[in-house]
């Protein structure tokens, strides 16, 4: 099949390429001529483990290329995926000029039937937007070209979206036109060989579940990232009770973990945009409001225990800090919990040395000539001359370090560990401090 896909981002870029990997002959479309020029000379613009095989692989194959040209990109496929970015507005809801702009480009120049497909995370109603502004642009020409709406919302996780788009756990189409769901289905029939994974759903539906899965799981992290604060607090340890509440099966064991909070650019963003959706329908949606707040409160659990230990003032202090990127296997800083970190410990007046496996030279955009921040080329250099660690994000690098090293490396022995990924037991029993989230101190 041909597919055009408009945008060259992170859900774009991932749809188009595995879309190839299928035998599909792919067409990316952007409008900033230096990604496609980086594309086009075989660079990737993203972090994406895999990700950087698949394109050159389907590139060599001919199935995948590239371009700024909009009127080729609509005439090639007969199914348009918009997967453009959809950035907060200032009052949280999601700003749908680039997506509304792509549609109006599409019905300028369509001459032929078109399956418009929203894959960007939009609010609910935005399809119909979609087709209303295409509608317009096809009515100003005087053309009778016909063509349908569809929602197919992305469910990849960052560090892992090639595995995901490959063998998805489900495939939700939302559309009310029968041609369009024959060939969404005939799309996607390669990624579902071994069972159905695909639920067919009105429109507004389809768009809902998108919103409706990531505040459930924002939901799932903020819900243990309270009980943490609380076990601290009466002597419990939240690792004991993670696994004590997983093994229910109608609980389970995913997205129980305990730490310093989320960020990225999907659970914020789409939490106070549904938040937004639904003040506009007159209704408040409390749980989600304490969802957010309690990851904004957790996300200075860290900077706290730092006051803690060493005081408010910590001119002359300087700390080794593990993690930047809000996860692992991504270089995304977007609301990650690093970045309050070190503006809060900058506002105290320590300095930092910082180690990230790849998200250093996006930290290096954000952060600029920033005096007080370093950067080390190892986790053990990061160390040197530091008073304490912080570590923030859960490298596998980082789980099986020489304590040995780190007790006689540091000038305080203590880590101040913002994912439990360590037993208090073990890193004490090498001379140092631990501080865990919900797992008790020293």
């Amino acid at each position: 099949m041909k597919v055009s896909i408009v945008g060259t981002g992170y859900v774009g870029l991932v749809t188009g390429a595995c879309l190839a990997e299928m035998g599909n002959d792919v067409l990316c479309l952007d409008v900033d001529p230096n990604k496609i020029r980086i594309l086009e000379d075989g660079g990737i613009p993203i972090h994406e483990p895999g990700l950087d095989l698949v394109v050159a692989r389907n590139v060599k194959a001919g199935r995948l290329s590239f371009t700024t040209d909009v009127a080729r990109a609509v005439a090639h496929g007969t199914i348009q995926f918009i997967a453009v970015g959809t950035p907060p507005d200032e009052d949280g809801s999601a700003d749908l000029q680039y997506v509304l702009a792509a549609a109006r480009n599409i019905g300028r120049l369509m001459t032929d039937y078109k399956v418009i497909v929203d894959k960007s995370t939009v609010p609910v109603g935005t399809a119909d937007k979609v087709r209303a502004a295409v509608a317009e642009e096809i009515a100003k020409r005087g053309s009778d070209a016909r063509f349908a709406v569809v929602s197919n919302p992305e469910f990849l996780k960052e560090g892992a979206a090639v595995e995901d788009f490959m063998r998805p756990d489900r495939i939700v189409i939302g559309a009310d036109d029968d041609q369009a769901i024959l060939l969404m289905r005939a799309l996607y029939a390669p990624f579902q060989r071994n069972h159905e994974r695909l639920v067919v759903m009105d429109v507004r539906s389809a768009e809902l579940t998108k919103y409706a899965a990531n505040a459930m799981l924002a939901t799932r992290i903020s819900f243990m990232n309270e009980l943490a604060l609380l076990a601290e607090k009466m002597g419990a340890d939240i690792e004991q009770v993670r696994l004590g509440i997983g093994s229910d099966p109608r609980i389970g064991t995913h997205f129980l973990y305990a730490g310093c909070g989320y960020g990225g650019s999907c659970f914020p963003k789409d939490v106070k945009a549904l938040i937004k959706t639904a003040s506009g329908e007159d209704h408040d949606l409390l749980v989600l409001k304490a969802v957010e707040a309690a990851n904004d409160r957790q996300k200075m659990v860290l900077v706290d225990k730092v006051i803690k230990r060493f005081g408010t003032d910590l001119r002359g202090k300087h700390f080794a800090l593990w993690g930047l990127a809000f996860k692992p296997n991504t270089d995304d800083m977007r609301e990650a919990t690093a970045r309050v970190v070190l503006a809060e410990l900058f506002k105290l007046g320590a300095t930092v040395t910082a180690y990230d496996p790849v998200a250093m030279p996006e930290a290096e955009r954000i952060f600029g000539d920033e005096p007080r921040l370093k950067y080390a080329q190892s986790r053990n250099a990061a160390l040197e001359g530091a008073d304490a660690l912080i570590i923030v994000t859960e490298w596998k690098e980082f789980r099986s370090p020489d304590f040995d090293l780190i007790k006689a490396t540091l000038k305080t022995p203590v880590i101040f560990d913002g994912r439990n990924l360590y037993e208090p037991a073990l890193v004490r029993s090498a001379g140092l401090s631990y501080e865990g989230i919900g797992r008790g101190g020293e």
